[in-house]
């Protein structure tokens, strides 16, 4: 924790939410005679957070855009695969805590995994320090890919579902988690996506967002090729 503060420049009062914000739920598992405490919790907070961050972002800096522009793009910019370069930006994979068995099936590469670390370390630096904190974070890997358009060309399955669904006015989507497969540290979700109680499509994946991602992808598939 002490590399990632010195190579990253970030500084934390609070080191024990920052070993948190890096210890996967393997590590965990491998360790239970210790109190260890996963990034789960951390990822949700991080989650609401982002969203408060880059909306507050884009709502200043695109006085003319309308709602359905400012939520598209904040789309874009908050999902998985933007998450991951950010993350690979930051290395944050070199610091995560993981369990052997997450380490030797590539852990420390799966998309999801380095997502859901970006996620948990804005929680815990509004945690530590508050929001403003995350915003001069933000300023620096994010906003200004954002200003040169780097985020439209990111592949977001469900932000173009969504678009798909609303262009015929065709009603609401819904995602469900079905299923949930494997150890606590080595998980399987699955997930459906319906349209007014119409299934779409499933997928599964390594996280509840992997698992949407993929339904989602199957479902656009499934759409178009009714048209």
């Amino acid at each position: 924790m002490e590399a990632f503060q010195q190579d990253s420049g970030i500084r934390f009062s609070n080191e024990a939410v920052l070993f948190e914000a890096f210890t996967h739920s393997s590590y965990v598992n491998e360790h239970r005679r210790k109190a260890f405490v996963d990034n789960e919790r951390l990822e949700f907070l991080g989650d609401a957070v982002l969203e408060v961050a880059v909306s507050q972002y884009l709502f200043h800096r695109y006085p003319k855009m309308t709602e359905g522009e400012l939520t598209k793009l904040r789309a874009s910019i908050v999902c998985e695969p933007s998450l991951v370069h950010l993350a690979n930006e930051l290395q944050l994979g070199t610091y995560i805590l993981l369990g052997k068995g997450e380490e030797n099936t590539g852990g420390r590469q799966r998309p999801a995994l380095l997502a859901d670390v970006f996620e948990a370390l804005v929680g815990a630096l509004y945690l530590d320090k508050g929001l403003d904190p995350v915003i001069e974070l933000l300023e620096k890997v994010m906003f200004p890919k954002v200003e040169i358009g780097a985020f439209s060309k990111v592949t977001d399955y469900k932000s173009q579902l969504q678009e798909l669904v609303q262009q015929d006015n065709a009603g609401q989507l819904k995602y469900d988690i079905i299923e949930e497969k494997g150890p606590a540290h080595n998980r399987i979700f699955v997930s459906q996506v319906s349209l007014d109680e119409q299934m779409l499509g499933e997928g599964s994946g390594r996280s509840k967002k992997e698992a949407e991602q993929q339904a989602a992808q199957l479902a656009i598939v499934k759409l178009k090729s009714e048209d």
